[in-house]
């Protein structure tokens, strides 16, 4: 069993997940201010589109969380994600946020990793 403050964490997470993803389907326009000019221009579809796609995979991301399913890989992709917004939004005065954020992430893909996926790879060498 998973001690409580595991569960805190992933809930926590599951909820900013899900709220950042609908307050993205409500106002997309908004959110694609928040990337650097030079990100928009190595967007291979339209902003909106992008946007659009970052708001379901937030929305994938914090269910897998919420029901505790598949939860270290929506931590791994949820970890990557916010590397690249990290990268994308430049540094604001909204970056401590998204560090703490990555930081509760990588805390939940550690933990929740399955144990036998290294000791697999131990047999095999």
């Amino acid at each position: 069993m998973k001690k409580a403050s595991f569960n805190i964490l992933r809930v926590g997470l599951a909820i900013t997940f899900l709220w950042i993803g609908i307050l993205i389907f409500k106002a997309p326009e908004a959110w694609g201010g928040y990337l650097e000019p030079w990100a928009v221009n190595l967007l291979p579809i339209p902003l909106a589109q992008a946007i659009l796609g970052t708001a379901i995979l937030d929305i994938a991301i914090g269910i897998l969380l919420l029901t505790d399913f598949f939860v270290w890989g929506a931590a791994i992709v949820g970890s990557l994600h916010l590397v690249v917004v990290l990268v994308v939004s430049g540094i604001t005065e909204v970056t401590v946020r998204d560090i703490g954020i990555l930081a509760g992430m990588l805390a939940i893909m550690i933990d929740a990793l399955p144990g036998n996926l290294f000791t697999r790879r131990i047999d095999k060498i």
